[in-house]
C-alpha cells in the first residue's frame, strides 16, 4: 500500500495561545513491499509523523494518501484505519489487557467484525507467527515472561492484518539477541505480506541491518529521504549533530580507513556483508 504526503502540516492546540506548529510542508512517498526506518533527534516531529499515517492524528494541512484513504483536514471525515495500518507503540506489552492470551490476540479481529471462525484463524496464526504455540492459549498474559508479553501484544496487531506496519521504537528494552529474532519476525512477515513497515528508531544498527530507505527528520520537517548505503558513508555528520552513532560494523570500516590509510568503498551496510569485504581486503593486503 503506498503512502503519499503533500504539503503536510500539523500543530497541536490550534487556535489557542498553546498553538504549536510540529510538522510542516512534508511532501513524500513511500512505496508498498519497503521497510523505511523514520530517524531523528529527540522532538523532532516523529512521533507525531506515524500517528498521522493511521487517522490518530489529522492533519492541519495537506494531505495523507493511505492506498485509497484520503485524509485531509476535515475532521467530520477523519478515517482510523485501524483494519489497514496497525501500530506497534513502545512496550507493546502494556497494552495487554484481557484474561487469557487468545482473547487478547482475537480483541482486534473481533471489533473488525469478522466471522469467529475468521477470528479464530488468524488470531492462531498471528500466535504462531510470534513464535508461540497453542498451549499458551488459555493462559494468563499477565503470568508470562516479558519477551512473551511482548509477543503477544505483537501478535494482538499482526492478527488484523495490517497492510501498513507502524513500529515505535521496537528493540526498545531488547538485548542484541532479542533485537534480532524481532527484527527477523517483522521483515520475514513484511516479505511474505508484500507489506510496508514504518519504523521509528533510535538504533542505527537495526536500520543498518532492515530499512530498505531512511527518512530523516530535523524540526519538523524531512531533512533527507535517503538509503541505508548513503546514511552511514554520506551523512555521517549529520548523525553525528543528532547524537547518533554509527553501527559497529561502520565504526571499524571508518577505523582502518584512519589506521591504514585505506580507501573502502562499501556497496551494501549489512554487517555479513562488511565483515566478508574487511576480510577479503586483508588478504588481498598480505599478497
Amino acid at each position: 500500500m503506498q503512502i503519499t504526503l503533500k504539503e503536510v502540516g500539523f500543530s497541536y492546540h490550534v487556535g489557542t495561545p498553546l498553538e504549536n506548529n510540529v510538522l510542516s510542508n512534508i511532501t513524500l512517498t513511500m512505496g508498498h513491499n519497503r521497510i523505511f526506518a523514520v530517524v531523528g533527534r529527540t522532538g523532532s516531529g516523529k512521533s507525531t509523523f506515524v500517528q498521522l499515517l493511521n487517522g490518530l492524528l489529522q492533519p492541519t494541512n495537506g494531505t495523507v494518501d493511505i492506498g485509497e484513504f484520503r485524509m485531509t483536514t476535515d475532521r467530520k471525515r477523519a478515517q482510523v484505519l485501524y483494519d489497514k495500518v496497525g501500530i506497534v507503540f513502545q512496550f507493546p506489552e502494556h497494552q495487554l489487557f484481557e484474561d487469557t492470551v487468545l482473547k487478547d490476540i482475537s480483541f482486534g479481529p473481533r471489533n473488525l467484525g469478522w466471522s469467529v471462525e475468521k477470528v479464530r484463524s488468524t488470531s492462531l496464526e498471528a500466535l504462531h507467527r510470534v513464535g508461540l504455540d497453542e498451549s499458551f492459549c488459555n493462559r494468563s498474559p499477565f503470568e508470562l515472561s516479558g519477551g512473551e508479553k511482548r509477543r503477544v501484544a505483537i501478535a494482538s496487531v499482526l492478527a488484523m492484518n495490517p497492510e501498513v506496519l507502524i513500529l515505535d521504537e521496537p528493540t526498545v528494552g531488547l538485548d542484541s539477541e532479542g533485537k534480532e529474532q524481532l527484527m527477523v519476525l517483522f521483515r520475514s512477515w513484511q516479505q511474505e505480506q508484500g507489506s510496508t513497515i514504518v519504523m521509528v528508531t533510535h538504533d542505527m544498527e537495526t536500520v543498518a541491518e532492515y530499512a530498505d530507505e531512511v527518512i530523516i527528520f530535523e524540526h519538523g520537517q524531512v531533512q533527507k529521504h535517503t538509503t541505508p548505503l548513503q546514511l552511514f558513508t554520506e551523512y555521517q555528520d549529520e548523525l553525528k549533530d543528532m547524537g547518533l552513532k554509527l553501527p559497529k560494523a561502520i565504526q571499524f570500516v571508518e577505523a582502518i580507513k584512519v589506521k591504514l590509510n585505506a580507501e573502502l568503498q562499501l556497496e551494501s551496510v549489512n554487517k555479513e556483508w562488511i565483515l566478508s569485504y574487511i576480510a577479503d581486503f586483508f588478504q588481498r593486503k598480505e599478497l
